[in-house]
C-alpha cells in the first residue's frame, strides 16, 4: 500500500487533534473529490515499518487525540489487509486514543458479509475504528457549514455505540452542526 500524506497535527479530519494517514487507491472517483490524486493505487510513497513508526511515535504526544484514516480509500479490500494489522497496534499502544476512518463505502451495505468492499480483514477494521464517516462524496451536496464531512449525505457513525444497538448510531457532536 501506498500513502500520498501524513497530518501530524490535524484538526480538521475528527475530533481534536490528530494525526491523519491519507492512503492511496480508491474506486470511487467522486466528482469534485478533494483529493482525486490519490485514486492512483500507486500514487505517493510506500507504507513502510519506518512510516508506522513515524505514527506512532506522532500519535505519542499527549496533546493527540487520535488517528484519522483517509484516502483514497481504507476500505478498498488491498489497504485493509496492510492497514488491519497496523490499526490494531495503534489500538494496542493507545487504547484511549480514537481511530476514526472515512469511507466512500457504506457500513450497511457495502462492509458487511457479501458487501463490495467486505473481505477478512473488515470485521476487524471496524472492531479498531470509534467513528466511521461513510458514503461517497456527493459534489452537489456539498456544505462546508458541516463538521468533519463533505456531503450531507455522508454520515457519521459511533461504530461502537452502534455494534452495541446492533443499529446505526449517529455520532453527537455537541458543539458544531454534523
Amino acid at each position: 500500500m501506498n500513502y500520498g500524506e501524513i497530518k501530524k497535527c490535524d484538526i480538521a479530519n475528527g475530533e481534536g487533534v490528530r494525526v491523519s494517514l491519507f492512503v492511496s487507491g480508491c474506486t470511487h472517483h467522486c466528482k469534485g473529490c478533494f483529493n482525486s490524486e490519490t485514486w492512483d493505487f500507486n500514487y505517493g510513497k510506500p507504507f513502510t515499518d519506518d512510516i508506522q513508526k513515524e505514527i506512532i511515535n506522532a500519535l505519542s504526544h499527549e496533546y493527540i487525540n487520535g488517528l484519522s484514516l483517509l484516502g483514497g480509500e481504507p476500505f478498498e479490500i488491498q489497504n485493509q489487509r496492510v492497514l488491519l494489522p497496523f490499526i490494531q497496534k495503534v489500538r494496542n499502544i493507545f487504547p484511549d486514543k480514537t481511530i476514526w476512518c472515512y469511507t466512500g463505502y457504506t457500513l450497511d451495505k457495502d462492509l458487511i458479509k457479501g458487501g463490495k468492499a467486505y473481505c477478512e480483514c473488515t470485521d476487524g477494521m471496524l472492531e479498531c475504528i470509534d467513528i466511521l464517516v461513510d458514503g461517497e462524496f456527493i459534489e452537489n451536496l456539498k456544505d462546508i457549514s458541516l463538521a468533519f464531512k463533505g456531503s450531507s449525505n455522508q454520515r457519521i457513525i459511533d461504530i461502537k455505540k452502534s455494534a452495541e444497538t446492533n443499529t446505526i448510531v449517529l455520532w453527537q457532536n455537541k458543539s458544531r452542526q454534523i
